[in-house]
């Protein structure tokens, strides 16, 4: 008889603290918080006014946008350029460097023109800026 109790006694002291956390959690989530009588609302765990961590991003995509805009704002010579530097700087950028290259080529038709572009070519990552001019000559 003692030991049958003393294992209820046990079973109720494990289980009955979760049960009592799990039904105040499930209460205090239905509370009417804003106070209006007639909508039920739920706490929910996020809000449209929290802010969001901002994502990181890769190297080689800050390196293109930044290219990019330089095209824009200078010349596509001085892109290609600071491309062959960062490429050279830091080795890492060399297996995205074709990619840049291409979409500096495709901004390249879209701001100078197909033979103005293809007038800045230089020999940076091969031939991928002409093949980007090319790319972009041929879909528009």
């Amino acid at each position: 008889m003692t030991h049958t109790a003393r294992r209820i006694g046990r079973t109720l002291a494990l289980v009955l603290p979760v049960v009592l956390v799990l039904s105040g959690t499930l209460a205090v989530t239905s509370v009417p918080w804003a106070g209006q009588a007639g909508e039920s609302q739920m706490l929910t765990a996020s809000s449209e006014n929290v802010s969001v961590r901002a994502t990181s991003r890769a190297p080689q995509d800050v390196l293109r946008d930044r290219l990019l805009t330089e095209l824009q704002e200078k010349s596509p010579s001085a892109a290609l350029t600071h491309l062959q530097r960062e490429v050279e700087a830091r080795p890492s950028l060399a297996q995205h460097c074709m990619s840049i290259a291409r979409a500096l080529g495709r901004a390249a038709v879209d701001r100078l023109g197909p033979t103005r572009a293809q007038a800045h070519s230089k020999p940076v990552c091969d031939t991928s800026f002409a093949t980007g001019v090319a790319q972009q000559t041929q879909s528009s």
